[in-house]
């Protein structure tokens, strides 16, 4: 989560000395089992994106990959992800982190950075070895396809025609991805969609593949209804869950309180609340700040009730604030979360003992002082078997899974289990890393955290908007939207229906920018009241008011500074695309972002309905 929850790509800070670097795998491992291909992804002028995919082309299980490449000089890696790079003067080194090492016979990983300069890499090696690639490094991706076009919609079918990719290699292939989610390969430059549900809005969009095997940048999308329908096009129209995070420190700096909830009109437009956070070390779940959670005592003007706390009563703080809500909005459940991105570090460790870690988690949630006020338990393990503000590198793909059935099996069925997770679908990504299909069974529904998919963490951009809900041309990473993530998760078995969709309360920024729309360079995070390169949409909607849309969200060009996050209207156009999907409803992070009349919060309930 934000604040203590950062980005969803794990930006790795390069360590340019090459001290430190272990021993290469043998050039045999590499040199018959596996490729290394290179392709350029972006080039936004002063800089560059660039993709390595390591594929195990032999029969037996590779445990570690390491990829050496040349630079010309005057060309550099200036941030990576999902490697860890160095260098030594223009010779460049990058090695997996701890949780992609590792792959089967036919599995693939693939890592990302950008750089600077206009030089293509050269004398490729993996493992030691030739890198033997179907491409060979430094030919060029292909370019986007032209944004498709859409002819002949009926009820359950559309036709798609889009404008052809160039490449020099020549173009083999398109792909076709509906909501995100490929849904055909073509050699032409058109494709009939069928089997469609009358009434729906669907996305489309499409990247060529050249005959190098190398994927070029997504196409722009196309918004589809087909015909028919006339009524909700929900699948899923039951009440929907509204659902927002409280964070105990915002007491403190932010001055936001339980009481905001009843008088900006939140507390009647949502149906739970997750408690961030409880903390997890030493292999138990513990109180994440005593004085916030139940001893901060409330004054009659601070109180929910108006009544004031007293020295001797048993419960003051956050929880007892909590329990007076529930009584005025009995409607209302409470859910306390545990780790977040700075408590996180804890859950390798507890999940050694899972049964042991829930009966922890289970006997401090349901103290005596206030069981009355939970209503169950979220985990926010950010993220199992990958890295966030550390790396999880002793957990199996299961210890996600495991830790599930612990809880539900200690909780019960009558209290809420739920999880917040990664939406990183990219190839190779967090979503891949742990067992998030088998654990569907034990728990109540998935907060997809569909935010901070890019930011100022990329001090030079390229400027992109922190959540998008679709892919678009020139998105700095594939995979890094709310319809993939989706998508990603149904694919994985999860039904629509436990799964929420991410809004963030909040705008991330650069300074430093000309350009007004996506893809400009910047020189730095832009100022915020807490933090660099973050602000509170409260803030911007005055300061920095929308000045376009991308891909589902606003975006605004103020200055030199260049902001993006979700506004009302956005936010509708968001909850309308999640009743669609037939998912469960939708969460945000989090109250104290909000207006004091709660814009963003109507905008969640009206648009769910």
């Amino acid at each position: 989560m934000r604040f203590r929850h950062r980005a969803a790509a794990l930006i790795a800070t390069l360590a340019l000395p090459m001290a430190g670097l272990v021993g290469l795998a043998s050039p045999a491992q590499a040199a018959t089992s596996a490729t290394a291909t290179y392709a350029k992804t972006q080039d936004w002028g002063s800089g560059f994106e660039g993709k390595w995919t390591v594929k195990n082309t032999g029969t037996t299980t590779i445990n570690s990959w390491t990829v050496e490449w040349d630079f010309p000089s005057g060309t550099r890696v200036t941030s990576a992800w999902d490697a860890t790079v160095t260098n030594s003067g223009d010779h460049w080194t990058a090695r997996n982190v701890g949780w992609n090492g590792t792959l089967a016979p036919g599995a693939s990983v693939s890592f990302g950075f950008n750089g600077t300069g206009s030089g293509s890499p050269s004398g490729c090696k993996l493992n030691g070895g030739s890198c033997d690639g179907t491409s060979v490094p430094g030919d060029e991706a292909p370019s986007a396809p032209g944004t498709p076009t859409a002819s002949d919609i009926t009820d359950t079918s559309v036709k798609l025609s889009w404008s052809a990719a160039t490449d020099d290699n020549g173009i083999k292939n398109y792909a076709v991805l509906r909501d995100g989610a490929e849904v055909a390969t073509v050699t032409g430059t058109s494709y009939t969609d069928t089997g469609l549900t009358k009434g729906t809005d669907y996305s489309y969009t499409v990247q060529a593949r050249d005959t190098a095997d190398q994927t070029g940048p997504v196409s722009g999308a196309v918004s589809v209804r087909t015909t028919g329908g006339g009524g909700d096009p929900d699948p899923n129209p039951g009440e929907h869950i509204k659902l927002g995070y409280f964070t105990n420190w915002g007491v403190y700096g932010r001055n936001y309180h339980v009481k905001n909830l009843v008088t900006s009109g939140s507390a009647e437009k949502i149906t739970h609340i997750n408690y961030a956070f409880g903390n997890v070390q030493g292999g138990r779940c513990t109180i994440g700040d005593a004085y916030a959670d139940y001893d901060k005592a409330y004054t009659a003007a601070q109180s929910v009730d108006g009544v004031a706390d007293t020295w001797d009563q048993p419960l003051r703080g956050n929880f007892n604030q909590l329990r007076k809500l529930k009584a005025m909005y009995p409607h209302i459940k409470v859910l306390w979360s545990f780790g977040g991105w700075t408590w996180s570090g804890g859950f390798p460790d507890a999940v050694k003992n899972p049964a042991a870690f829930a009966k922890s988690c289970h006997d401090l949630v349901e103290d005596p002082r206030w069981a009355d006020v939970f209503d169950g338990i979220d985990l926010d393990w950010e993220y199992p078997n990958a890295c966030g503000l550390s790396c999880d590198t002793t957990s199996a793909p299961d210890a996600f899974s495991t830790m599930m059935r612990a809880m539900r099996a200690e909780f019960g069925q009558d209290a809420l289990v739920t999880a917040a997770v990664t939406a990183d679908a990219s190839d190779g990504g967090k979503m891949e890393a742990a067992d998030y299909g088998p654990a569907t069974q034990y728990i109540d529904w998935y907060n997809v955290m569909t935010y901070d998919f890019f930011g100022a963490w990329a001090k030079n951009g390229p400027t992109a908007p922190h959540s998008p809900l679709t892919s678009y041309s020139g998105i700095p990473q594939q995979g890094f939207n709310s319809a993939e993530a989706i998508a990603g998760f149904k694919s994985l078995g999860v039904p629509s229906d436990k799964l929420l969709l991410g809004i963030g309360f909040y705008g991330r920024g650069w300074t430093g920018v000309t350009q007004s729309q996506p893809g400009g360079t910047a020189t730095g995070p832009a100022s915020g009241t807490y933090e660099q390169g973050i602000e509170d949409y409260k803030v911007l909607k005055n300061s920095c008011p929308a000045t376009g849309t991308v891909a589902g969200t606003a975006y605004a060009h103020c200055g030199s500074n260049w902001w993006s996050y979700d506004t009302p209207a956005t936010v509708q156009s968001k909850m309308a695309w999640s009743k669609n999907q037939g998912l469960g409803g939708a969460f945000f992070w989090e109250f104290s972002g909000d207006t004091a009349n709660g814009e963003l919060v109507t905008a969640i309930d009206s648009g769910l309905g």
